[in-house]
Order: C-alpha cells, then structure tokens, then sequence
C-alpha cells in the first residue's frame, strides 16, 4: 500500500487534496501516469499547501473587489425614462440588460447580468433596488429609478 495525495477529482476513490490509501500497482500505474495524483512525501505536502494557499489568496482578493463593488454600488441610482400607458402604467419593462449596460457605460463597472438575485424585470415608476450576487455570499445593491418620459 501507498499513501498518495489526490490533484484532482477521482471517481470512487476521493477528492481534490485528500490523503489516500492506494494499491502499489494503481498507484504507479493509473493515478500517476494520468497526473491525478502524487506519492505523500515531504515535497508532495509542500506543493499541496502551497497550490491551497495560493487559491486562498486569490480567493481573498476577489472578495476584496466584491465588497470594494458594493460601496461603489451603494453610491449609484441608475435613471430610466420611460413612456406610460393611458391607465398609469409603465410600457415596457428596464431588464438587467439595460442596467448592467448602464453602470458599464457611465459609472464604468462591469457586472455579470447572471449575477442578479431579483430576476424580475424593472416595470414600475419609482425607485426599485435589485440586489446582484457580486462573490459566494458578497451582495450588492443596485437603485433604479424609473421615470415618465415626455
């Protein structure tokens, strides 16, 4: 038997990093042959440790810009012109299109239109606040104010 750490996902034997109990014989010649795992050593555990606090760090950082987009998100109140029907209400609707158009044209911010909690589509005058899952757990708010056009 030989102790292996696992690089990526296999079927039926484990997960990403995890520490196994292999076969000799299926060791050397399925899972180290087709890079999906290393022999536990001193070096292995390094590497390992090593690749884990890299994906933390970049993890990190891309928590760090979500919650930078939300201040700026928080400051931000798109304005939408639109036409009324003869019974008061709103013809047409703003879509997350429109917006995340919007705040890339004028405030210059990107935003996934996927990344939208609310997928109702704006169809009302007056203020609405969409809420956009920036990161795992990181959500912003975006106000949209709606308008009657002339």
């Amino acid at each position: 038997m030989m102790k292996v750490i696992l690089l990526k996902d296999v079927k039926n034997l484990g997960k990403k990093d995890q520490e196994l109990e292999v076969a000799n014989g299926y060791a050397a010649n399925y899972l180290f042959p087709n890079k999906l795992a290393v022999a536990l050593t001193d070096r292995g555990k390094e590497i390992r440790d090593e690749q884990q606090k890299q994906l933390k760090d970049i993890e990190d950082q891309k928590i760090a810009e979500a919650q930078e987009m939300v201040g700026k998100l928080a400051s931000i109140t798109l304005e939408f012109k639109a036409k009324i029907a003869g019974d008061g209400r709103m013809v047409g609707t703003i879509s997350t299109k429109q917006i995340v158009e919007e705040l890339k044209e004028k405030h210059h911010l990107i935003i996934d239109k996927r990344k939208f909690i609310d997928h109702y589509l704006v169809n009302a005058l007056g203020f609405t606040r969409l809420k956009i899952e920036l990161h795992k757990g990181v959500v912003g708010v975006v106000n949209v104010h709606v308008t009657e056009s002339k």
